[in-house]
This record gives C-alpha cells, structure tokens and sequence, in this order.
C-alpha cells in the first residue's frame, strides 16, 4: 500500500443487491467521530431482473439514479466503477487502499478482519449451511471484486466476529455435546460491527475508555438483537445459530419454545421449509398485526387498533426481559444505548423499553428523548444512575476502520 492510498471502498452483497460506500481514513469529521469521511455512497438493487436500478451519491453532489438490466454482480461492481469514475473517484486510483466486504457468518475460526486468500474463501463456504442466504452472496462480491482488482487487498469484516469473545457457557447449547460440534452448533450472534461500533460510541460520549465501560447495546431495526458488552468485549448475545433467536423482530419470532416446531410438524402438517419460512418471515411485528414498520404500528395505535397495541406490548415485553438479563449478567451496567432503524428514531419504543426500570438505575428524559437527531446523545436524566443513549450506528465506517488498520498494519 502506498503512503498516499488512504481510500477503502465498502462492499455489502446480498443476493440480488449490492451496498457501497466509499471513504476517506485521512479525515476525522468536526463531530469527533473516527477518521472515514464518505467520497461516496450507492446501491444497486434487483440484480438480476429484468430492470435493475443504481442509485449513486457522491459528497457533496446531487443523487443520480439509473435503471437498466443488470444481469450479474460483475456488471453491478462494473457500473458502480463507472459511476465513482465519474466522480474521478475511480477504482483504478492509487489511493484506493482495499476493498472491505461484510460478511455475515465467520463461525470460530474468523474473530478479526482476514485479508482473503483462497483458504479464507474456502473457510467461508464451509459456512454456507449455517448462513445460506448471505455467504453466498458475499462471496460472489469477494470474487467479483478480486477480478476487477486482483492487486488490492480484499478483506473480510464478519458479523459474527465481535461476539466470538463470548465465554463458552454463554455460546454454547445445552444439547449433546457431540452432536453440537458435529453440526458447529452454538450461539455465534450477529450485528456484530454495529454493536463493536456502537459499544465503543457509547464509551466515547460517556469520556471514558471503551475497557472500562458496560454497555447494553439494543440495535433494533427490520432485524433486531442486543448484546451485553463488558470492557470492549462482549459477554452475551440474543441472536444464535442463525439470526432468527433474540428479540421480536419484523418478521422474525425471536425467542420461541423449540417445541412448536415439531408441533407444527405433526398436528399441522407442515414441512421444514414451511416453519422455517413462517417463523423468518411471517412472525415478529409482521405477524402479530399485519405491519413491521413501526412508524405504522404506532400510528394504529394512536388510533386505538388493539392488535397493533399488544404487537407493540409484546415487543416492548422481550426487550425489557433482555435488559434485565444482561443487567444481570453484566452485574454493573454503565449505560444502554439504542441504535438502528427503530432504536435511533422511535421514541415511544425507547421510553417504553425503560419504563418501570428505574430501580436498575434506569430512566428516560421526556424532552431529550423527543429530540431527533443524527447525532449521539444521551436521553437519560443527570440523576440516572444508569445512562440511556440514542448512538447512530455505522457498519460501514466500522468496516472501513478494521480494513484500512488491518492493510494499514
């Protein structure tokens, strides 16, 4: 790497879409947040289809937008470097210092950013059958990105990563422990760059040093799972095998009696595949009342629609169960912090969340809590024992981070 390739492109590949940012590790923004300003930020979506669509962002400039088929992931890593080219942005620039990629599932064996090679790849495709709907996809930008630049470094940032430091009666079942190894069955989480980015956010507004601060962190979005983080590490997770465990989500159950399974196997007649989609996604908010947008459910609530209501008290009623569980198991709690979609902008959820905690040290500001606002902050009262705050997350600035340390190192 050159002394003057200080640019990371961020790559996020779902199956049929493809998430960017590009940024700069030179500058460190006024708000005091880490180096990383974004050059540029895009997506393409419906790769694949008969119309697919790209919309690019550059700093600065006005949103372009642009349909037209778009038939793989090369032609879509193809016209998101034309688009930066555009920009003089290019990927064939030499300050282009690596590409990071999300990646969803590393199991055990990946517990930091890994420079990819074809071990690493080789690795991530022996956990497709405990992340099928994501590794594949991630792989192919890995692969589609080394063909278009084969001399930058590629580098792997997985999701599972930051809660691989969970003590093994955290992580592990209590099934047969032959058939859990044979099976690489465990709790691995996910979310994880959000809630190692998020947990060190919160440290930094409180003043202190991420190791010696306890951190509840609650990212609740379309997806939802919360962590118990003690000194920069974390402790504790909702989400397991897969991202299905945990809190109720959207579209996902959470937490649900094993049972009901085979119930729904033998009394309704349903298949594997027929559960597996029902509790993914025909559960959670989405299947409580019909809705997994929250702005909605709070609107029929307003209302006086019953049905959104005990949606919204189910929801608020796991989330509460899971801050006192990680209060618990962290013993000393420094402060909560919600992020993500509904944890940044729903202020109804994270009054409720607290309400009646104030015996953990725990409470809400009205007034505070009201403000909306893209910046972290804290929305707990100056008396609160426990300090409650509102932190942004930002995957891909995180991502950025560990891959320009890492090619950087």
């Amino acid at each position: 790497m050159t002394a003057t390739a200080t640019r990371v492109l961020v790559l996020n590949s779902g199956s049929s879409s493809v998430k960017y940012q590009l940024l700069d590790m030179r500058t460190a923004p006024d708000s005091g947040a880490p180096a990383g300003a974004r050059l540029a930020t895009g997506l393409v979506e419906r790769i694949g289809e008969e119309t697919s669509r790209l919309v690019h962002t550059p700093a600065g400039g006005d949103r372009r937008e642009t349909e037209g088929a778009i038939p793989d992931h090369e032609a879509a890593l193809k016209a998101v470097a034309a688009e930066l080219a555009a920009d003089g942005l290019g990927l064939d620039s030499p300050e282009l210092a690596a590409i990071g990629h999300r990646v969803v599932h590393g199991g055990l064996k990946f517990s930091a950013p890994t420079v990819v090679d074809d071990a690493v790849l080789k690795e991530i495709e022996r956990l497709v059958p405990v992340a099928p709907l994501h590794n594949p996809a991630n792989i192919t930008g890995i692969r589609t990105a080394q063909a278009l630049r084969p001399d930058l470094p590629q580098v792997a940032v997985f999701d599972t990563a930051f809660h691989t430091t969970m003590p093994e009666y955290a992580a592990r079942y209590a099934i047969d422990v032959a058939t859990a190894d044979a099976h690489r069955i465990r709790r691995y989480g996910f979310h994880g760059t959000s809630h190692a980015y998020v947990s060190r956010r919160t440290a930094q507004l409180l003043g202190k040093a991420p190791e010696d601060v306890n951190v509840i962190v609650l990212h609740l979005g379309n997806g939802a799972s919360a962590s118990a983080v003690r000194g920069g590490r974390c402790v504790d997770t909702s989400m397991g095998l897969t991202p299905l465990e945990g809190l109720v989500m959207g579209t996902r159950s959470g937490d649900i009696d094993p049972a009901v399974t085979f119930h729904l196997k033998r009394v309704a007649g349903m298949s594997a595949d027929e559960i597996d989609e029902l509790l993914n996604k025909k559960s959670g908010l989405l299947g409580l009342c019909g809705d997994n947008d929250m702005r909605e459910i709070r609107r029929r609530i307003d209302e006086g629609d019953q049905r959104a209501a005990l949606a919204f008290d189910i929801y608020i009623h796991r989330l509460k169960k899971y801050i006192g569980a990680y209060t618990a198991v962290l013993g000393k709690v420094d402060a909560v912090a919600f992020t993500a979609g509904v944890g940044e902008n729903a202020a109804p959820v994270r009054a409720a969340a607290v309400a009646g905690l104030e015996e953990l040290g725990m409470a809400v500001d009205a007034s505070l809590n009201a403000v909306r606002s893209d910046e972290a902050r804290l929305i707990s009262p100056e008396y609160a024992r426990v300090a409650v705050a509102v932190v942004p997350t930002d995957e891909e600035l995180e991502i950025a981070q560990q891959t320009y340390a890492l090619v950087n190192a």
